[in-house]
């Protein structure tokens, strides 16, 4: 017997070339019902939902300990048909919205055989929400999802996820263009006489995606053996649910150094790539941080390592291009990435310019010349990372 509903299916249209979406962005998108025959359906709604979940089992002795958190950013459902019984909590909520179609009637209940499209769009909340992000026992995901609901059947659903990204602004936290310096010397014992010493300097904390971490070091190897610097980008993952701390950590890319030989001094400088997909920083979680240090160490034979270690911050990459914004009519303080005004269903797209007049186009074609680049946009209109402390705890 074949089933009444052949597909549910949501989708929705990317805004930029690298699919990823942030605050006040706005996600259109639809949904494609195809039906065997006529259909009479109880309600058919679209979520749109952003939240962050940690879950782990551990054993103590003969019990399994459940450990989970949640954390809900938002939750928006839209209708395109209530059930009859729904009771709306509140005329000016806007987490429930019932849509009509372009003549802005109601959709109907009941369905001809064939595929319906129903048309949606949300605007991603103004507010400070981490990128999305997928661990060992936790992830941070927004998502739209399509729900069926008939009389006596089983609900059917379908679901698509969209990669969000937090929003950087560099003026927010000044420790994140701070220099860093650390020193430390060794004296070498058993098989290696001497000391060691290195002096190290970052030029700021936060990198982003796809850029260049400069490493300054200078090394006096005043030992009786040939040392070699090298340097460590890795990464920890932190879970926390009931009151406990789950932590994962994992060596990124490693870069080694041309040997210094005994009796020398020298100043090195290493630049260790950044890679372009490195999942950003985040510290504005309540349940799942993202974290990373550079490791910088001399590796003597026979000899333990002297180190030193720095917080450093992944940033995203795709608004360093994005340009400084001008003063927002909102009072955010931003201007939003996509569309904020979206053409409303039904109503004719503006049409082209007419052709210009070839001194105006001259003028025109000046103005749409390539213009220096801009700089990075301002850093943390939410506080999106808070003040670099703490950082000196052992781990």
């Amino acid at each position: 017997m074949s089933s009444t509903v052949k597909s549910l299916k949501v989708t929705y249209n990317p805004i930029n070339e690298k699919n990823t979406f942030t605050s006040g962005d706005i996600v259109s998108g639809e949904v494609a019902l195809e039906v065997a025959k006529d259909c009479e359906i109880n309600s058919l709604l679209i979520k749109f939902k952003g939240k962050a979940e940690v879950l782990w089992t551990e054993r103590h002795g003969q019990t399994t300990v459940v450990y989970h958190s949640k954390d809900k950013y938002f939750s928006i459902k839209h209708y395109f048909v209530r059930d009859k019984d729904h009771k709306v909590l509140s005329l000016e909520d806007d987490n429930e919205i019932l849509l009509t179609t372009v003549n802005g009637d109601t959709h109907s209940r009941v369905i001809a055989p064939g595929c319906h499209i129903y048309p949606f769009t949300f605007q991603i909340p103004l507010q400070e929400m981490p990128s999305s992000f997928t661990g060992s026992v936790g992830k941070i995901i927004y998502s739209l999802e399509a729900k069926l609901c008939r009389s006596m059947r089983i609900n059917k659903k379908d679901s698509t996820k969209i990669n969000f990204v937090s929003k950087v602004d560099l003026s927010s936290d000044p420790g994140l263009m701070m220099p860093q310096h650390e020193s430390k010397d060794k004296k070498m014992k058993f098989f290696t006489s001497g000391t060691v010493a290195m002096d190290v300097n970052l030029e700021k904390t936060g990198f982003f995606q796809g850029e260049g971490l400069k490493v300054l070091t200078s090394v006096q190897n005043n030992s009786s053996r040939e040392i070699k610097p090298k340097y460590c980008v890795y990464r920890k993952h932190s879970f926390f649910a009931n009151g406990k701390r789950r932590l994962s950590t994992k060596d990124l890319f490693k870069e080694v150094g041309e040997p210094i030989p005994p009796s020398t001094s020298v100043n090195v400088t290493q630049v260790l790539p950044i890679p372009h997909d490195l999942e950003p920083t985040i510290l504005n979680c309540s349940n799942i941080k993202v974290e990373y240090r550079l490791r910088v160490y001399l590796d003597v034979k026979y000899a333990s390592d002297p180190e030193i270690k720095f917080p450093i911050v992944i940033l995203p990459a795709s608004q360093v291009a994005a340009k400084a914004p001008p003063p927002a009519a909102s009072g955010f303080g931003f201007e939003p990435f996509g569309n904020t005004n979206p053409p409303v269903w039904g109503i004719v797209p503006p049409q082209p310019p007419a052709p210009l007049a070839p001194a105006a186009a001259a003028a025109a074609a000046a103005a749409a010349a390539p213009q220096p680049f801009d700089p990075p946009p301002p850093y943390g209109s939410y506080g999106m990372y808070p003040p670099l402390s703490g950082f000196d705890k052992k781990y």
